[in-house]
């Protein structure tokens, strides 16, 4: 998946993502606002996880994404 499409989708997905990391409010979501690094960096300080943990998981989200086919 392109980052560019989630990016563009970012709102339509905030669902997905609070699915995922529920300790990520609205607020995180809204000034993340499809930003990739930011997104991570979001997941590090409320989960209290590694950066290199982080990205391990936005890839997979990502890859999730792609798979699952949530964008028509």
């Amino acid at each position: 998946m392109n980052w560019d499409r989630i990016e563009g989708n970012w709102k339509q997905l905030k669902g997905k993502l609070q699915e995922q990391w529920g300790k990520l409010t609205d607020d995180d979501l809204d000034v993340v606002a499809g930003k990739r690094e930011q997104l991570a960096g979001k997941i590090q300080e409320r989960y209290g996880v590694a950066k290199d943990e982080a990205e391990r998981q936005v890839t997979a989200w990502e890859k999730r994404s792609n798979e699952e086919k949530w964008f028509h």
